[in-house]
C-alpha cells in the first residue's frame, strides 16, 4: 500500500512539473510581452500579448491579412485593459478587460475591444463586440521586427510592426 501511495505522488510530482514546465510562455516563437502604464488623468492601460515577428513576411498578405478579423498578437487573445471607463478616440469605454483585435487595412485599421478575453487569440465573435474604432495606419519610423505596443503618459497607444504604426487615444 505504501509502494502504491508513494508511486502516486511521485507520478503526480512528475505530471505537475511536467505541466509548468509546457506553460513557459518565454519559450514560445511569439513571446508574451506586457506593458503598463498609468496616464496623467489616472488610467492604468495595461496590454498583455504575444510578439509575433515579421520573418521576412509581408502585413496584409501573408500575415494579418487586409479586410480580416486578425487576433493583434499570437497565442491567446491579446487583452487590453483600463482601470477607469474612458474614451478611445473619443468613444466610450468602460473600465474592464478586452480582447483586442483589429482589422488591417492599407491606410486605416479597425481596432476591436472584444468582450471575450480569456480564450485563444483566434476565438472571435463579432457579436462580443464591446467597441470599434478607425484609425489610421502610418508608416513606422523605423522597422519593428518583433510586434511591440507602446503607452505613453498621455494615453497615446501605438502598435509597431514591421513597416506599420497604429495609433489610438485613451482618454
Amino acid at each position: 500500500m505504501k509502494k502504491i501511495l508513494m508511486f502516486s505522488l511521485i507520478a503526480a510530482l512528475f505530471i505537475t512539473l511536467k505541466s509548468f514546465a509546457q506553460e513557459d510562455k518565454s519559450k514560445r516563437p511569439s513571446p508574451p510581452a506586457k506593458v503598463s502604464q498609468t496616464t496623467s488623468n489616472g488610467n492604468t492601460i495595461t496590454i498583455d500579448y504575444s510578439q509575433p515577428s515579421v520573418k521576412g513576411r509581408t502585413i496584409g498578405k501573408e500575415i494579418a491579412p487586409y479586410g480580416k478579423v486578425w487576433r493583434t498578437g499570437a497565442n491567446e487573445a491579446t487583452v487590453f485593459e483600463i482601470s477607469k471607463d474612458a474614451k478611445i478616440n473619443g468613444k466610450p469605454l468602460p473600465a474592464g478587460k478586452y480582447g483586442l483585435y483589429s482589422i488591417p487595412g492599407e491606410k486605416n485599421w479597425t481596432i476591436i475591444f472584444n468582450k471575450k478575453w480569456k480564450q485563444w487569440g483566434t476565438e472571435y465573435n463579432e457579436g462580443d463586440d464591446a467597441l470599434r474604432i478607425e484609425t489610421q495606419a502610418e508608416s513606422a519610423p523605423s522597422a519593428t521586427e518583433k510586434m511591440t505596443f507602446n503607452v505613453g503618459k498621455d494615453g497615446k497607444v501605438t502598435l509597431l510592426w514591421g513597416d506599420k504604426s497604429v495609433s489610438f487615444t485613451v482618454s
